[in-house]
């Protein structure tokens, strides 16, 4: 949620502008309703900001143009304090000579007092914004230091809350410092310019060398140097990575939307997901692992906890860490774990499931878990991220930068994640000879699940078809049993982000408790049948479903295995997949709700890549 740029080039450069613009454009896929840019020269910084998407902003640089410079930040805000408008759009400025800009991403929770007090001092306001307040503070620190850095840090030890932080000063005009406590920067590193960025993308068409901010730090970058101290004023060394993907991969390749793209990137999501998981003995690892393997062996209880898709993808993993691990394990919404007094202790595992690694719910549960004790297990697709970092064990995704909004290929790639984790465990334990089942097997079988995602997308033209015709829809249901049950809900959530309309996922176990009434003649549903080979007769159980609510006049959409003929009788229309283990068929049936929720959001004429209302990385409670 919001997006940052900062950039200082070689003082000849004339080119601050683009490449903030450029970084900005970026990072829409984060989520905004405002933005602005700030441009430093000698003795002066000039700021446009403008409400609504980045062409407002784009119009009001070609209306009255900035000069050129080698130094800028830029931002694209979601309203958190103060509604989306012009006034309330970052930058900031600060001080009565306003030459000191300011941008943040995250929330000051004692602005109000820290508000009252500048007041109190004959401080005025031009917003509604918690963000100005800080502003007015690092340009008072500034009149005491003469340095932006000073006045970074004697700031920042006041706020509480979370935040980053980039700051400009006409005074200092080859300088951007930058402040992080709960929410992302990177660093970018260039020869001759150096980046900031909310993530890597917003620099990444200038230089894949970056350097990961630890919690509570400060970094000050000039065009040749760059220095990172912690808010005590400290020197500290960042930990330097290179990107490994390039520009190329945040365009859209040739698809009209970057979901469908990622879409069909989740072949290679779930591969490169896979790779490097075993050692030289063949013995399974994970990425970062802090904890032994005999605490490990003395878990008794496993706590995953997410938000939205992810804790959909946790609820699959639920399934099979149970039958692997024999492990009991609860999946939680990270916004309501630390709300209940959750009983937790040293034997508890928590797993926290966040493509970004920045999600705030997800991050105060992790916190909040190691308070507790427990022993904490991060699953994420953003190398160096804040949960990481925090985590006692780290498992990455590489699923590679997901920009649309609604996420899909990172969905297959924590699925496929929680199994290496839950196939690790497992192994440490012993566990899944009980079973009857071998980790190397598993890993076999997933092996081969790409393979079979490259041949369901060359087959999704009758479900593009079924879309397109259904795009007047008001409602659709979805149905599953087992793992089949989060897959349904993941079906209904990805259809009600896209296309506004109301969906839902049932356990079909539960229609004959509720919600058949919902059932009328006409009314669209999504049934996802387990293979004709699953345990405890469930299959059996999903076609006497389907009968049920065809008999009251559903339209019935039966996702099922190739070769299961018995649902044919009672199905509309049949989407087929291929076989494969029942653990492992949720990396498969859902594709078709992806390609059906994208399609019908197209037909309808909506933003596929940015819904609204929504943000990628939800980086505040």
């Amino acid at each position: 949620m919001c997006g940052i740029v900062g950039y200082v080039g070689p003082r000849a450069s004339e080119r601050a502008l683009e490449v903030v613009m450029e970084g900005l454009g970026r990072l829409e896929y984060r989520g905004y309703d405002s933005a602005g840019v700030a441009l430093v020269g000698e003795g002066v910084v000039e700021t446009r900001k403008r409400a609504g998407k980045l062409a407002n902003l784009r119009s009001a640089l070609e209306d009255a143009p900035l000069p050129d410079t080698a130094t800028a930040i830029g931002h694209t805000r979601w309203a958190t304090h103060g509604g989306p408008t012009d006034e309330n759009a970052h930058p900031h400025r600060g001080g009565p000579d306003g030459k000191l800009a300011l941008v943040h991403n995250g929330i000051i929770e004692n602005f109000h007092s820290l508000k009252q007090d500048l007041i109190a001092r004959g401080v005025r306001f031009t917003s509604e914004t918690d963000t100005e307040v800080v502003a007015h503070l690092v340009d008072e620190a500034f009149g005491r230091t003469g340095n932006l850095t000073d006045a970074m840090r004697e700031v920042v030890n006041t706020l509480h809350g979370a935040f980053t932080l980039l700051a400009v000063h006409a005074d200092q005009p080859h300088v951007v410092v930058g402040a992080r406590r709960n929410s992302p920067l990177v660093v970018g590193l260039g020869e001759g310019e150096n980046f900031l960025g909310s993530d890597v993308a917003a620099f990444i068409g200038y230089t894949r060398h970056a350097l990961e901010l630890g919690q509570d730090q400060i970094v000050t970058i000039t065009p040749d140097s760059y220095e990172v101290i912690d808010f005590d004023g400290i020197p500290t060394d960042g930990k330097a990575y290179e990107v490994t993907w390039d520009a190329a991969a945040a365009e859209k390749g040739g698809y009209a939307t970057f979901m469908e793209k990622e879409i069909h990137e989740q072949p290679h999501a779930v591969a490169d997901t896979l790779l490097g998981r075993t050692d030289a003995d063949g013995n399974l690892t994970l990425d970062e692992l802090h904890v032994s393997e005999d605490e490990l062996r003395a878990v008794t209880k496993i706590v995953i906890v997410a938000c939205g898709t992810a804790a959909y993808a946790g609820t699959v993993a639920k399934y099979a860490l149970e039958r692997w691990t024999r492990i009991p394990v609860e999946v939680e919404l990270a916004h309501e774990f630390r709300y209940r007094d959750p009983v937790i202790d040293e034997h508890t595992l928590v797993v926290s499931i966040s493509q970004s690694g920045e999600t705030m719910d997800t991050l105060m549960a992790v916190r909040h878990a190691k308070e507790l004790g427990a022993r904490t297990v991060s699953i994420c697709n953003t190398h160096g991220s804040t949960i990481p970092r925090e985590s006692d064990a780290v498992l990455y995704t590489h699923a590679g930068p997901e920009i649309a909004v609604a996420s899909t290929k990172a969905f297959l790639a924590q699925i496929t994640a929680s199994y290496i984790l839950g196939l690790y465990l497992a192994s440490l334990r012993g566990s899944m000879a009980a079973s009857g089942t071998d980790p190397a097997e598993v890993m076999a079988e997933l092996r081969e699940v790409p393979a079979k995602i490259e041949k369901l997308l060359g087959s999704m033209d009758r479900v593009k078809e079924i879309a397109y015709y259904m795009a007047d829809s008001r409602s659709v249901l979805f149905l599953g049993r087992h793992v089949g049950y989060p897959v349904a809900m993941e079906g209904a959530l990805k259809l009600k982000e896209l296309a506004y309309i109301h969906a839902e996922g049932f356990a079909a176990g539960e229609l004959k408790h509720g919600p058949i009434a919902l059932i009328e003649p006409g009314q669209p549903v999504f049934v996802i049948v387990p293979s004709p080979d699953s345990e405890h007769g469930l299959h059996g159980k999903v076609v006497s479903n389907i009968q049920e609510i065809r008999a009251r006049g559903a339209r019935t959409l039966v996702i099922a295995e190739e070769g299961d003929e018995d649902v044919v009788p009672f199905a509309d229309v049949v989407i087929r997949v291929p076989r494969t283990p029942a653990l492992l068929a949720p990396l498969l049936t859902v594709v078709p709700l992806q390609i059906f929720a994208l399609q019908l959001s197209t037909a309808k004429g909506l933003d596929v890549d940015q819904p609204r209302n929504l943000a990628k990385s939800v980086t505040v409670e």
